[in-house]
């Protein structure tokens, strides 16, 4: 009867909405120390703005970014004043010091490690503890289960700690084998009966299997390769994935037990203890590796601050795999000025990725370090690899995209290695790879490529 006053009421109704959603996100946010790049939080207001009654469900279900654990110790007191830059900075995150290892094996393909992963779980006499995002329902999968199924009957300790989104992504693969079995299964965070309220969106991407921790032939299966067929061996008639994985031995192992330990702990709603920081040895800084652990559980972005702080110490080269660049504004400008300076700074990622969208997303990045003075390249195939070489003094290898999921919203695990001859052989490996790869040739884009761009960018790599 009285339309003026109907669209009154409702466009009032709809303001005081919006006002009430982009209240509860500041608040929120003030409230839960939820530290985000400025691009990222305007992205979420303008997405408040927009569709505010679809923005609020969605920051509730996913908007949690820290879940920091608690530390008994201040960083202070772990710090090494006489180690190179990278091992003061780890230590400055958070990060343990610099432990002794041996026998370190860089996979050179898939049949390598899954050689490697077999001898870990076989050789297994007391406990195996394995972390991954997915688990395959298929033929490796089913092949993993039933390597752990027989640790488990014959006494064996072993624990599984999957990723609920992982899980429902690779098809549900039946577990209740290994419960019966003995062993115990643990989802972290499922994303339909999760009792972490916010936290959906936080994902557990390490990939680990630890086994006989801390026994004295403890043994670290690591890297960058999910358990199923096309990281090994291929799946439906196609070439296996190109990936990177190692192995070691030795105290460093310990630092990976006690990671699972606060991850197993969390997932099931527990309280990890904290560990005090172990006193670094100057002698061990320059053949040590450290165990880099990056995501909501850490009060720092660790592998962002690491990447950025290397980009500007770097003197010579920069040598990248990954199989999604997708970095934020800072990342790039220190790339890029690594590159203007003289550091030959070599990008290597897949011509086309398994992510359509992110291969999207990555043209600015690409074109912009490209102008900088970058090398790019690309690889025939697909590459899921991780790896950063920095100079002579420095790799990280494991599972941390060059994304901001991976980055910033993550549960991820790098591994710094320090010792000069073992970072050679990381660059020897990134060399290998390189050899197959075409030069990128950066091209302006046209105007719904950039359109494209901008939307992915927004949607997918900012909220």
């Amino acid at each position: 009867m009285f339309p003026g006053l109907t669209i009154a009421y409702w466009a009032t109704l709809h303001g005081l909405v919006t006002v009430v959603a982009v209240l509860f996100y500041v608040i929120t946010a003030h409230v839960r120390q939820q530290r985000r790049h400025p691009t990222a939080a305007i992205a979420w207001i303008l997405f408040i703005l927009l569709v505010p009654y679809l923005a609020l469900p969605v920051f509730l279900a996913f908007g949690s970014r820290k879940q920091a654990r608690p530390r008994s110790a201040t960083v202070s007191t772990a710090l090494d004043t006489s180690g190179s830059w990278a091992v003061q900075t780890i230590l400055a995150l958070g990060q343990p010091a610099p432990t002794a290892y041996t026998d370190l094996k860089i996979h050179e393909d898939g049949h390598a490690a899954l050689d490697a992963l077999w001898g870990a779980i076989d050789g297994a006499e007391h406990s195996i503890d394995l972390c991954t995002f997915i688990l395959g329902s298929d033929s490796l999968g089913t092949a993993v289960i039933d390597r752990l199924c027989r640790k488990a009957c014959s006494g064996v300790r072993v624990r599984l700690l999957l990723d609920g989104m992982g899980r429902l992504m690779a098809g549900r693969p039946k577990l209740r084998r290994l419960t019966e079995a003995g062993a115990t299964v643990t989802l972290f965070v499922p994303p339909l009966h999760s009792p972490l309220k916010g936290r959906t969106n936080l994902r557990n991407h390490r990939k680990m299997l630890i086994a006989d921790a801390p026994h004295q032939r403890c043994r670290l299966w690591c890297g960058g390769r999910n358990l199923a067929s096309e990281y090994f061996d291929g799946k439906s008639g196609k070439p296996a994935w190109h990936d990177l994985s190692f192995d070691l031995h030795g105290p460093f192992v310990q630092q990976a037990s006690a990671l699972f330990a606060h991850d197993w702990a969390f997932a099931n709603g527990h309280q990890a203890v904290a560990e005090a920081p172990e006193p670094p040895d100057a002698h061990r800084s320059g053949y040590g590796a450290q165990l880099v652990a990056s995501g909501p559980d850490q009060v720092d972005d660790t592998m962002y601050a690491l990447l950025v702080t290397a980009a500007y110490r770097a003197r010579r080269r920069i040598a990248l795999v990954t199989p999604y660049f997708v970095p934020d504004a800072s990342l790039l400008m220190a790339l890029c000025l690594a590159a203007r300076r003289g550091v030959a700074v070599d990008l290597l990622l897949p011509a086309q990725s398994n992510h359509f969208l992110s291969d999207i997303a990555r043209g600015r990045a690409l074109r912009a370090l490209a102008l900088a003075g970058g090398r790019i390249w690309l690889a025939p195939h697909m590459l899921h690899a991780k790896l950063a070489v920095i100079d002579d003094a420095l790799a990280l290898a494991g599972s941390t995209n060059l994304d901001s999921r991976s980055l910033f919203l993550n549960y991820e695990l790098m591994v710094a290695f320090h010792k000069a001859s073992d970072v050679e052989r990381f660059a020897a490996w990134f060399d290998h790879e390189w050899v197959s790869a075409r030069p990128y040739t950066a091209s302006r884009p046209g105007l719904l490529r950039d359109l494209a761009e901008g939307m992915v960018l927004w949607l997918g790599f900012q909220l």
